[in-house]
Protein backbone atom coordinates (compact mmCIF):
# COMPACT_ATOMS: atom_id res chain seq x y z
CA UNK A 1 0.00 0.00 0.00
CA UNK A 2 1.31 3.48 -1.03
CA UNK A 3 0.81 5.49 2.08
CA UNK A 4 2.62 8.65 -0.04
CA UNK A 5 0.37 11.52 0.25
CA UNK A 6 1.05 14.64 -1.58
CA UNK A 7 1.54 17.97 0.27
CA UNK A 8 0.36 20.09 -3.14
CA UNK A 9 -3.32 19.07 -1.46
CA UNK A 10 -2.59 21.51 1.32
CA UNK A 11 -1.01 24.24 -0.92
CA UNK A 12 -4.00 26.71 -0.32
CA UNK A 13 -4.73 25.32 2.97
CA UNK A 14 -1.50 25.50 5.26
CA UNK A 15 2.28 26.51 4.95
CA UNK A 16 3.86 23.78 2.62
CA UNK A 17 7.86 22.75 2.99
CA UNK A 18 9.29 24.23 -0.26
CA UNK A 19 12.35 23.63 0.83
CA UNK A 20 14.64 20.88 -0.96
CA UNK A 21 14.98 17.74 0.91
CA UNK A 22 18.22 18.38 3.05
CA UNK A 23 20.56 15.53 3.51
CA UNK A 24 21.85 15.58 6.87
CA UNK A 25 25.62 13.13 7.30
CA UNK A 26 26.49 11.23 10.09
CA UNK A 27 29.25 12.98 12.18
CA UNK A 28 32.62 10.55 11.74
CA UNK A 29 33.82 9.50 14.60
CA UNK A 30 30.13 9.86 16.49
CA UNK A 31 30.52 12.20 19.58
CA UNK A 32 28.20 9.48 21.07
CA UNK A 33 28.79 5.65 20.28
CA UNK A 34 25.14 4.52 19.73
CA UNK A 35 23.55 1.73 21.08
CA UNK A 36 22.71 -1.26 18.78
CA UNK A 37 19.01 -0.40 18.15
CA UNK A 38 19.83 3.18 17.58
CA UNK A 39 22.08 2.37 14.35
CA UNK A 40 19.34 2.72 11.13
CA UNK A 41 18.87 4.04 8.00
CA UNK A 42 18.27 7.62 9.30
CA UNK A 43 18.32 8.81 5.45
CA UNK A 44 15.02 6.58 4.47
CA UNK A 45 12.85 7.78 7.84
CA UNK A 46 13.61 11.15 7.10
CA UNK A 47 12.12 10.71 3.58
CA UNK A 48 9.23 8.21 4.41
CA UNK A 49 8.15 11.46 7.14
CA UNK A 50 9.14 14.31 4.51
CA UNK A 51 6.55 12.50 1.98
CA UNK A 52 4.04 11.60 4.70
CA UNK A 53 3.97 14.83 7.42
CA UNK A 54 0.63 15.16 6.33
CA UNK A 55 -0.77 12.37 7.11
CA UNK A 56 -0.77 14.01 11.00
CA UNK A 57 -3.83 16.18 10.06
CA UNK A 58 -5.67 12.95 8.56
CA UNK A 59 -4.64 10.93 11.89
CA UNK A 60 -6.00 14.58 13.71
CA UNK A 61 -9.31 14.79 12.39
CA UNK A 62 -9.75 10.89 12.87
CA UNK A 63 -8.85 11.33 16.63
CA UNK A 64 -11.31 14.15 17.06
CA UNK A 65 -14.24 11.84 15.71
CA UNK A 66 -13.42 8.79 17.82
CA UNK A 67 -13.19 11.55 20.96
CA UNK A 68 -16.67 12.00 20.03
CA UNK A 69 -17.88 9.15 19.60
CA UNK A 70 -16.05 7.89 22.55
CA UNK A 71 -18.01 10.13 24.79
CA UNK A 72 -20.86 9.31 22.96
CA UNK A 73 -20.53 5.73 23.38
CA UNK A 74 -19.72 6.44 27.78
CA UNK A 75 -22.57 9.03 28.29
CA UNK A 76 -24.85 6.82 29.83
CA UNK A 77 -22.22 4.27 30.85
CA UNK A 78 -20.11 3.67 34.17
CA UNK A 79 -16.69 5.01 33.95
CA UNK A 80 -14.23 1.65 33.71
CA UNK A 81 -11.80 1.27 36.46
CA UNK A 82 -8.34 1.40 34.51
CA UNK A 83 -5.93 2.48 37.24
CA UNK A 84 -3.79 -0.14 36.83
CA UNK A 85 -3.44 0.12 33.57
CA UNK A 86 -3.17 3.99 33.52
CA UNK A 87 -0.23 4.17 36.11
CA UNK A 88 1.74 1.87 34.01
CA UNK A 89 1.14 3.86 30.65
CA UNK A 90 2.33 6.30 32.36
CA UNK A 91 5.08 4.91 33.86
CA UNK A 92 6.41 3.55 30.47
CA UNK A 93 5.93 6.82 28.72
CA UNK A 94 8.19 9.06 32.20
CA UNK A 95 10.31 5.78 31.38
CA UNK A 96 10.85 6.44 27.71
CA UNK A 97 10.95 10.12 27.82
CA UNK A 98 13.80 9.94 30.77
CA UNK A 99 15.90 7.72 28.75
CA UNK A 100 15.38 9.50 25.24
CA UNK A 101 16.56 12.82 27.22
CA UNK A 102 19.44 10.73 28.71
CA UNK A 103 20.61 10.13 24.91
CA UNK A 104 19.75 13.47 23.17
CA UNK A 105 20.51 16.09 25.87
CA UNK A 106 24.02 15.94 25.71
CA UNK A 107 24.59 17.32 22.22
CA UNK A 108 22.47 20.24 22.85
CA UNK A 109 24.52 21.24 25.84
CA UNK A 110 27.82 20.61 24.40
CA UNK A 111 26.36 23.10 21.17
CA UNK A 112 25.56 25.50 23.69
CA UNK A 113 28.93 24.77 25.44
CA UNK A 114 30.93 25.69 22.18
CA UNK A 115 31.89 28.36 20.02
CA UNK A 116 28.84 31.07 19.73
CA UNK A 117 26.87 27.73 20.97
CA UNK A 118 23.28 29.57 21.00
CA UNK A 119 23.19 30.87 17.73
CA UNK A 120 24.65 27.27 16.72
CA UNK A 121 22.09 25.67 18.02
CA UNK A 122 19.00 27.63 16.35
CA UNK A 123 20.69 28.21 13.11
CA UNK A 124 23.48 25.63 12.17
CA UNK A 125 23.11 22.44 10.78
CA UNK A 126 25.56 20.20 12.34
CA UNK A 127 27.03 16.95 11.62
CA UNK A 128 24.38 14.24 13.22
CA UNK A 129 24.86 11.80 15.94
CA UNK A 130 23.20 8.44 14.77
CA UNK A 131 22.30 8.01 18.40
CA UNK A 132 20.13 11.74 18.35
CA UNK A 133 19.09 10.50 15.43
CA UNK A 134 17.35 7.48 16.56
CA UNK A 135 15.93 9.32 19.18
CA UNK A 136 14.19 12.32 17.04
CA UNK A 137 12.46 9.86 14.54
CA UNK A 138 11.61 7.90 17.99
CA UNK A 139 9.92 11.14 19.45
CA UNK A 140 8.35 11.97 16.36
CA UNK A 141 6.67 8.42 16.54
CA UNK A 142 5.62 8.94 20.02
CA UNK A 143 3.63 11.92 19.64
CA UNK A 144 1.30 9.80 17.30
CA UNK A 145 1.28 6.92 20.51
CA UNK A 146 0.46 9.64 23.22
CA UNK A 147 -2.77 9.97 21.82
CA UNK A 148 -3.83 7.19 22.83
CA UNK A 149 -3.99 9.36 26.26
CA UNK A 150 -6.92 10.38 25.84
CA UNK A 151 -8.51 6.97 25.41
CA UNK A 152 -8.13 6.55 29.59
CA UNK A 153 -9.76 10.08 30.39
CA UNK A 154 -12.70 9.37 28.05
CA UNK A 155 -13.08 5.59 29.37
CA UNK A 156 -12.67 6.36 32.52
CA UNK A 157 -15.16 9.44 32.20
CA UNK A 158 -12.51 12.16 33.62
CA UNK A 159 -12.70 15.70 32.16
CA UNK A 160 -11.30 16.26 28.91
CA UNK A 161 -9.96 19.86 28.18
CA UNK A 162 -9.08 21.89 25.32
CA UNK A 163 -6.02 21.88 25.79
CA UNK A 164 -5.45 18.44 26.17
CA UNK A 165 -6.58 17.65 22.69
CA UNK A 166 -5.23 20.66 21.08
CA UNK A 167 -1.87 20.26 22.10
CA UNK A 168 -1.53 16.34 21.25
CA UNK A 169 -2.38 16.97 17.72
CA UNK A 170 -0.15 20.31 17.24
CA UNK A 171 2.61 18.73 19.17
CA UNK A 172 2.01 16.01 16.51
CA UNK A 173 1.88 18.03 13.45
CA UNK A 174 4.64 20.18 14.34
CA UNK A 175 6.94 17.26 14.91
CA UNK A 176 6.22 15.29 12.00
CA UNK A 177 7.52 18.41 10.46
CA UNK A 178 10.32 19.82 12.30
CA UNK A 179 12.52 16.20 11.71
CA UNK A 180 12.65 15.24 8.12
CA UNK A 181 13.50 19.01 7.64
CA UNK A 182 16.33 18.56 9.56
CA UNK A 183 15.75 21.85 12.15
CA UNK A 184 18.56 22.53 14.27
CA UNK A 185 16.03 23.79 16.65
CA UNK A 186 14.76 19.87 16.93
CA UNK A 187 16.99 19.89 19.84
CA UNK A 188 14.76 22.25 21.71
CA UNK A 189 11.94 20.39 21.43
CA UNK A 190 13.21 17.19 22.03
CA UNK A 191 15.00 18.31 24.78
CA UNK A 192 12.63 20.67 26.51
CA UNK A 193 9.39 18.14 26.36
CA UNK A 194 11.13 15.14 27.07
CA UNK A 195 12.57 17.11 30.51
CA UNK A 196 8.84 17.80 31.17
CA UNK A 197 6.90 14.54 30.05
CA UNK A 198 9.40 12.24 32.18
CA UNK A 199 8.33 14.60 35.14
CA UNK A 200 4.80 14.69 34.49
CA UNK A 201 4.07 10.96 33.48
CA UNK A 202 5.93 10.22 36.05
CA UNK A 203 3.68 12.37 38.43
CA UNK A 204 0.36 10.85 36.62
CA UNK A 205 1.77 7.59 37.58
CA UNK A 206 1.79 8.16 40.96
CA UNK A 207 -1.81 9.66 41.29
CA UNK A 208 -3.00 6.59 39.31
CA UNK A 209 -1.29 4.20 41.94
CA UNK A 210 -3.62 6.30 44.92
CA UNK A 211 -0.58 8.39 46.11
CA UNK A 212 -0.84 11.96 46.53
CA UNK A 213 2.27 14.06 45.29
CA UNK A 214 1.59 17.29 46.87
CA UNK A 215 -0.54 19.51 45.06
CA UNK A 216 3.07 22.16 44.62
CA UNK A 217 4.39 19.57 42.77
CA UNK A 218 1.53 19.76 40.05
CA UNK A 219 2.34 23.70 39.89
CA UNK A 220 6.12 22.92 39.31
CA UNK A 221 4.78 20.80 36.03
CA UNK A 222 2.34 23.37 34.40
CA UNK A 223 5.69 26.30 35.61
CA UNK A 224 7.75 23.83 33.23
CA UNK A 225 5.29 23.44 30.24
CA UNK A 226 5.07 27.47 30.63
CA UNK A 227 8.81 27.80 30.17
CA UNK A 228 9.41 25.16 27.27
CA UNK A 229 6.37 27.65 25.51
CA UNK A 230 8.57 30.71 25.94
CA UNK A 231 11.56 29.02 25.15
CA UNK A 232 10.03 27.66 22.04
CA UNK A 233 9.11 31.36 21.40
CA UNK A 234 12.23 32.92 22.44
CA UNK A 235 14.80 30.75 19.87
CA UNK A 236 11.92 31.10 17.08
CA UNK A 237 12.12 35.10 17.64
CA UNK A 238 15.89 34.84 17.08
CA UNK A 239 15.83 32.16 13.98
CA UNK A 240 13.54 35.21 12.46
CA UNK A 241 15.71 38.43 13.76
CA UNK A 242 19.09 36.27 11.79
CA UNK A 243 17.32 35.46 8.77
CA UNK A 244 15.96 39.44 8.66
CA UNK A 245 19.57 40.52 8.90
CA UNK A 246 20.22 38.73 5.67
CA UNK A 247 22.22 36.12 8.14
CA UNK A 248 22.62 32.36 7.43
CA UNK A 249 19.95 30.39 8.96
CA UNK A 250 19.22 26.78 8.81
CA UNK A 251 15.67 27.02 8.87
CA UNK A 252 12.66 26.97 6.82
CA UNK A 253 10.54 30.07 7.12
CA UNK A 254 7.06 27.59 6.89
CA UNK A 255 8.78 25.77 9.83
CA UNK A 256 9.06 28.92 11.79
CA UNK A 257 5.96 30.30 11.24
CA UNK A 258 3.73 27.00 12.68
CA UNK A 259 5.93 26.67 15.40
CA UNK A 260 6.06 30.63 16.44
CA UNK A 261 1.90 30.06 16.12
CA UNK A 262 1.59 26.94 17.79
CA UNK A 263 4.29 27.86 20.63
CA UNK A 264 1.79 31.20 21.20
CA UNK A 265 -1.16 29.23 21.47
CA UNK A 266 0.28 26.88 24.09
CA UNK A 267 1.54 29.45 26.00
CA UNK A 268 -1.75 31.34 25.94
CA UNK A 269 -3.74 28.11 26.91
CA UNK A 270 -1.54 26.89 29.77
CA UNK A 271 -1.20 30.51 31.48
CA UNK A 272 -4.95 30.45 31.25
CA UNK A 273 -4.68 26.90 32.50
CA UNK A 274 -2.26 27.65 35.15
CA UNK A 275 -4.64 30.62 36.25
CA UNK A 276 -7.58 29.27 36.54
CA UNK A 277 -6.20 25.49 38.47
CA UNK A 278 -3.99 27.09 40.85
CA UNK A 279 -5.43 30.80 41.80
CA UNK A 280 -9.16 31.33 41.56
CA UNK A 281 -11.82 30.01 43.99
CA UNK A 282 -12.69 26.54 42.73
CA UNK A 283 -8.84 25.80 42.33
CA UNK A 284 -8.55 27.10 46.12
CA UNK A 285 -11.80 24.92 47.32
CA UNK A 286 -10.21 22.18 45.88
CA UNK A 287 -6.89 23.31 48.25
CA UNK A 288 -8.63 23.52 51.01
CA UNK A 289 -9.73 20.10 50.71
Amino acid sequence: MNLTISNDYFRTVIPRMEEAYVEWPYKDPPTYQPFFFEIFDVDTSRKWFWQNWTLTLYISAVYLVLIYLGQRYMQNRRPFNLRFLLSLWNFALAGFSALALFRVAPELVDVLRGPNGFHRSVCVRDELNPSSAWWAMAFSVSKLIELFDTAFIVLRKTPLIFLHYYHHMATLVVCWMSYPQAEPIFRYVGTMNLFVHSVMYGYYGFKAMRFSPPRKLAMAITLLQLSQMAIGLIVNCYAVYVKRTGADCARSDENIRVQMAIYASYLILFVNYFYRSYFTKASKKLKSQ
